[in-house]
């Protein structure tokens, strides 16, 4: 090893300091009595001795310490994603590490440490969590690791893995959860509601004998006649029925909430939307917009139509531009002949904004079945449930009531007009979403 090496990977721990400070004590102490002077030197001496003896125990092994860290092919936003720390020892005594991982910038951690204690020989797995909360590449400096012996006198440092570098998708994992959750029994401890289905879907399959209990509405006369037995109509829900995601990239969504903007709160949602809709082998499409068309995926249900989505929606981002709703009647009308499920994510902050958009959105709901997504404030939500102090906080108070009453307006103002809403925190949004469209579904509305 290099003496440049060396002197960079050679660290003092607290230890010594304290030792020395010490030994300097009772230097100071042989002043006045005598005898204390032989015994610190003695002291000194031996220290040294030990710090040099540890320095040779840990720079003597060649292998040392070797460590990597494993980080999946993509981090999901909005969520704890496991990172995996390996290390093993070269060293024959057992030695003590501490460990720190240099996290990308976005985390803004900067006192992340491990600790742990190997014997001789030994293998150890780490795993930490990490929650992004912005998409975007993401990239992992050194891991550093810091190895001292029982003595603890000096420390050395191995360092691995620079520049590793990953990307953060919207949150594929809570797309899981839902791919599964929306039809099992465990949905309901999510908030997946039940739907009781009503009549029958109008799609016809097949006919075929008849059963008890089958309805007989659907008896098929002419093939009981041919057949000389009852035969009846089968039915199945409707497939291929096109849904389009409208994602407001306007400034309205940059809003913060618990760490994340509205506008990744709708672009983890409309993924999880989108792949239990292509279960049900419904279309997707997806449109983003605020001053102007942005992107544009049409409406399919094939099988790359998941991952084309998720790399549509990983870019997207808020430029603060005001958002000109005429732009998206305008492509609707243009590129959605069929009539379809529009699913909007934006904003509305007071009655005056809604009011302006108003003419744009019955021109949706004319052709389509249009759902408007709201978002509930819910830092006004907790600032209404908590009590009032002093007379500033009667006014804050009211001013929130008036938003809160303002927001339920505007549900009542859209429903008025045909439209669906649904107003909603934005934590919840996933889950209310796909209780709408299960809604939609079951009650035959597209």
């Amino acid at each position: 090893m290099s003496m440049v090496r060396f002197f960079r990977s050679l660290y003092l721990p607290p230890r010594p300091f304290y030792l020395l400070a010490g030994i300097g004590l009772l230097f100071m102490l042989s002043y006045w009595v005598t005898f204390l002077y032989p015994v610190s030197v003695i002291l000194l001496w031996l220290m040294l001795l030990a710090i040099l003896g540890d320095a040779v125990w840990l720079f003597a092994s060649s292998k040392g310490i070797i460590s990597s860290r494993f980080l999946p092919d993509k981090l999901s936003n909005g969520d704890p994603n496991p990172v995996s720390i390996h290390v093993t020892s070269g060293y024959r005594f057992p030695v003590n590490l501490e460990i720190i991982d240099e996290l990308p910038a976005q985390f803004q951690k900067r006192d992340f440490l491990l600790k742990l204690r190997l014997e001789s020989f030994d293998t150890r797995q780490l795993i930490y969590e990490v929650t992004p909360l912005q998409r975007g590449n993401y990239v992992f400096g050194y891991l550093h690791v810091y190895v001292c012996s029982q003595l603890g006198l000096i420390r050395r440092r191995f360092s691995s893995d620079q520049g590793q570098s990953v990307k953060v998708y919207p949150s594929f994992i809570q797309m899981r959860k839902f791919d599964f959750l929306a039809s099992d029994k465990k949905s309901l401890s999510y908030g997946v509601k039940r739907i009781r289905r009503l009549g029958h879907s109008m799609e016809f399959d097949r006919i075929k004998d008849y059963v008890a209990g089958d309805d007989v509405r659907a008896v098929n006369w002419k093939a009981t006649a041919k057949q000389s037995d009852l035969m009846v109509n089968q039915f199945q829900t409707e497939k291929s029925q096109p849904i389009y995601l409208l994602i407001d990239t306007g400034r309205v969504m940059k809003m913060p909430f618990s760490g994340m903007t509205l506008l990744d709160y709708a672009i983890n949602s409309s993924l999880a939307f989108a792949n239990l809709a292509l279960k049900k082998k419904d279309k997707v499409g997806m449109i983003s917009f605020s001053n102007g068309i942005h992107q544009a995926l049409p409406a399919s249900n094939s099988r790359s139509q998941l991952r084309g989505l998720s790399e549509a929606l990983y870019p997207i981002a808020t430029q603060f531009h005001d958002t000109d709703f005429g732009v998206i009647y305008g492509t609707v009308k243009r590129k959605v002949p069929q009539r379809s499920l529009l699913i909007l994510f934006t904003n509305f902050e007071h009655m005056g904004g809604l009011r302006r958009q108003l003419p744009f959105l019955q021109g949706l709901a004319r052709k389509h079945l249009l759902v408007v997504v709201i978002f509930q404030n819910t830092e006004m939500q907790e600032l209404l449930e908590s009590p009032a102090a002093d007379l500033s906080d009667i006014y804050r108070k009211t001013v929130a009531q008036k938003f809160d009453v303002e927001k339920r307006q505007m549900v009542l103002e859209l429903g008025k007009r045909g439209i669906q809403a649904i107003l909603t925190p934005p934590e919840e949004l996933t889950v209310n979403a796909i209780n709408k469209y299960l809604e939609i579904k079951a009650k035959g509305m597209l």
